[in-house]
């Protein structure tokens, strides 16, 4: 699932358990209008599939226990799972935080969400609700979120700064988003781990840590929203140094 305006349009509405308006309820926040944005100076990867391997071959790694006990994720947190396609971390959270704690799966794919809310009922995930997202607003509610999950996905979206500043309501106080990627350029299904960190501090979060994650195919990264969000007139874009040449190369940002 691409984070750009999706191609395919859903024919009739589906009512299905866990979709939006099913158990459980989180309520919604009034989202502003706000912007312009700038422009993200880097491309997008073409994604051609919600799955990049198997679910069998992602835990003989132990990728989403890894992932989970390195994120600090623990029973009773209310976690989002954005761009969560077929539902890997999703059951995997769900299990997690136990039936104190909540989970939101969001997607931008009408299709991939609709067939995620099938797999959440047919399981019994009593403690998930799947919503559909925008590509540059994950809508998300207000200061409900102790951890936000953004795996193999943050590539994929094509107005990052909108993005992330949409997002920053959502989390708690003590909140962090989790980033689990590729040290590869963007285009390449990856994010230079500079690039990460520029696009995120443009919007006010502090990069907490960052650490290798062979298991996920990549690194961990764990931010915090500290300080005033910036108005989006305000925000600084990342500009990337120099083109990549090859898929092996990176890309380096300043901010």
């Amino acid at each position: 699932m691409k984070w750009r305006t999706p191609l395919l349009v859903l024919a009739g509405v589906l009512l299905l358990a866990g979709c939006d308006g099913g158990p459980p309820k989180v309520p919604d926040r009034n989202h502003e209008d706000a912007g312009p944005f700038p422009a993200a100076d880097r491309p997008v990867a073409n994604i051609v599939s919600s799955r990049w391997s198997t679910e069998e071959a992602r835990d003989r790694l132990n990728e989403a226990g890894e992932v989970m006990d390195k994120s600090g994720i623990r029973p009773g947190m209310t976690v989002a799972d954005i761009g969560a396609g077929a539902g890997y971390y999703t059951v995997r959270l769900s299990s997690r935080v136990g039936p104190k704690g909540r989970v939101l799966a969001e997607d931008i794919v009408p299709e991939v969400r609709d067939a995620l809310a099938r797999r959440v009922a047919r399981e019994r995930l009593d403690n998930v609700s799947v919503r559909l997202g925008k590509p540059a607003d994950p809508l998300l509610p207000a200061d409900s979120f102790d951890r936000i999950l953004m795996v193999h996905m943050y590539h994929e979206i094509e107005s990052p700064y909108e993005f992330l500043w949409y997002m920053r309501p959502s989390l708690r106080p003590d909140g962090e988003v989790i980033v689990v990627d590729a040290d590869r350029p963007t285009q390449y299904h990856g994010t230079p781990p500079a690039l990460l960190k520029c696009e995120f501090a443009a919007v006010g979060y502090t990069l907490i840590r960052m650490e290798p994650m062979p298991s996920a195919g990549g690194y961990l990264a764990v931010f915090k929203a500290q300080g005033p969000r910036p108005e989006p007139a305000d925000i600084r874009p990342c500009r990337l140094a120099q083109p990549a040449a090859t898929p092996a190369s990176t890309r380096h940002a300043t901010s």
